[in-house]
């Protein structure tokens, strides 16, 4: 199968929030629909910490996307009325510039050498994108999971940079649950003598640290509620067990083991580290220009100058809690944003968005229909 992604030239130098700039970097993409005459039907979809730029499937690549059922013609985000793109976002390993890329001053990988990687980077990076395709100002703005926070990001900096904003499970900053939950990932991976401090190969490669990090994710990616409804306490059939006394007993640990095993080699660790500690470090507060918390993230959500919005997450979330989503809505209220909030009571937690594709398919498709 062809590679449908594309690939955009950053500003070089492109400067980093938190120090340092980054030369000859670039952003991976991939896009679906039209630009209109006007330029004005551009949506703009910011991903999640692991998904690469392929969100549906296109003319080029006919496999299927991580939302697939989100994206296309006739769907929620109707791509015979909109001009959609997809970018893999700053600091990932899916094909845009992050620490498994090649520094241009040396000849070898960043690894650690790559500037601290913010959210904010994530969004300016999207924001040039954007122009250089160009769009002046986007229809919507969308972002998943850390997406959305990488969006209110760039929304922050750039003013004006969408008419309409959807906000896919995500909120103005962590919660001291998920920063918990990512700093143990972390360790998990440093403290694998494979690591290396960064400096690990194909041979030497970090692998028990990233299984272990991987599930840790997982299990909070879900809820308890349908792990108990999907596993309950069903025990793997002898011969399926492994030779360790303490190994794996129980379906649910053989799932976590599966999906990790899945997942290790397809994403590098110095990327998974970054993009993390970038999710914890992200705070819109910064940009309200006030002592409290409340009063600065109601002050930076009137400087976006956003005219609509929709807030949407599910009950069983723990990442990302609906209260914050509910707060957030609120707050866009208060700056004269026309929004929208929907909280669903989905079993599937914070990865409800990637399943339960339905009812987020309709509440989205309803948003963007009346765009």
């Amino acid at each position: 199968m062809a590679d449908a992604r594309q690939y955009f030239a950053l500003p070089s130098p492109f400067a980093m929030k938190r120090g340092g700039a980054l030369q000859g970097a670039r952003l991976a993409y991939e896009s679906w629909g039209e630009l209109n005459a006007a330029r004005d039907n551009a949506v703009l979809i910011l991903t999640g910490l692991s998904p690469s730029a392929h969100a549906a499937r296109n003319a080029i690549d006919d496999t299927p996307g991580w939302w697939e059922d989100i994206i296309g013609p006739g769907k929620a985000i109707d791509t015979d009325r909109w001009y959609v793109v997809c970018p893999n976002s700053l600091g990932s390993c899916k094909g845009s510039t992050g620490p498994a890329s090649t520094d241009p001053a040396t000849g070898e990988s960043y690894r650690l050498d790559f500037p601290d990687l913010s959210l904010e980077d994530l969004g300016n990076a999207a924001f040039e994108l954007a122009r250089g395709l160009g769009v002046e100002r986007l229809a919507a703005l969308v972002g998943c999971s850390m997406g959305g926070m990488a969006a209110l990001g760039g929304m922050a900096n750039h003013p004006g940079f969408a008419r309409a904003h959807v906000c896919v499970c995500s909120a103005p900053r962590a919660q001291p649950f998920a920063i918990a939950i990512r700093s143990l990932q972390r360790e998990a991976i440093r403290l694998d003598p494979n690591w290396n401090e960064g400096r690990y190969d194909d041979e030497h490669y970090p692998e028990t640290g990233m299984n272990i990090a991987r599930k840790l994710g997982v299990i909070t990616y879900r809820s308890a509620l349908e792990w108990s409804g999907r596993f309950g306490r069903i025990r793997l059939d002898p011969d399926d067990r492994e030779d360790d006394p303490f190994g794996a007993e129980f379906q649910i640990e053989s799932y976590l083991n599966a999906h990790a095993r899945r997942f290790t080699r397809s994403f590098d660790p110095n990327c998974y580290l970054y993009l993390s500690r970038a999710s914890d470090w992200f705070d819109l507060a910064e940009y309200g220009g006030a002592p409290d918390q409340a009063t600065a993230v109601r002050n930076a959500l009137a400087k976006m100058k956003l005219e609509r919005a929709l807030v949407i997450g599910v009950e069983t979330d723990i990442l990302f809690p609906l209260s914050q989503q509910q707060q957030l809505a609120e707050d866009l209220k208060t700056t004269g944003t026309d929004t929208t909030f929907v909280g669903l009571d989905s079993p599937q937690g914070h990865d409800a968005f990637l399943v339960d594709t339905g009812r987020f398919g309709a509440a989205i498709g309803a948003f963007m229909a009346a765009l």
